[in-house]
């Protein structure tokens, strides 16, 4: 009887394994410039994240542009060019029996973490966040729960 996957638990550590190979000969490919194309060549690419799906033929790729601009040409560079770049991971790694089919996106947590940071240095948020007085814990003993 087959596991049926649990949807509150996160990968499994096959998935979190083969996405780190995967990422690792992906920064590679970038970094040596492979690839011939004047788009992906003219940035520095970071492959901060790769997502196995759990029968490990789909790899969700996130990529960042340095600088965090032009993402969109980039992910489309990089999704032209999604052939080559299956073919130079089947070079690479060898220990799997198929090479996942590759889905480029862009990252965006690093603007969701700015987009947080700012939220927090707003004035309203900080006096929020302020430590109270223990005066006001003195005074009102009783609605101490």
């Amino acid at each position: 009887m087959a596991r049926q996957p649990n949807s509150r638990t996160g990968p499994s550590q096959r998935q979190l394994r083969v996405g780190e190979l995967v990422r690792h000969a992906l920064a590679d490919i970038l970094q040596r410039g492979d690839i011939n194309d004047a788009v992906i060549t003219g940035h520095v690419i970071t492959v901060p994240e790769v997502r196995m799906s759990p029968d490990l033929k789909l790899a969700t790729v996130y990529v960042v542009p340095l600088g965090g601009k032009d993402d969109k040409p980039v992910v489309a560079a990089l999704e032209r060019h999604k052939r080559y770049i299956k073919g130079e991971l089947a070079r690479r790694i060898r220990e799997f029996r198929s090479i996942p089919d590759l889905r480029f996106r862009a990252d965006d947590r690093f603007d969701e973490a700015l987009r947080i940071d700012q939220l927090l240095d707003d004035p309203r948020v900080r006096r929020d966040l302020a430590p109270r007085d223990n005066t006001e814990a003195q005074e009102n003993p009783e609605e101490k729960d």
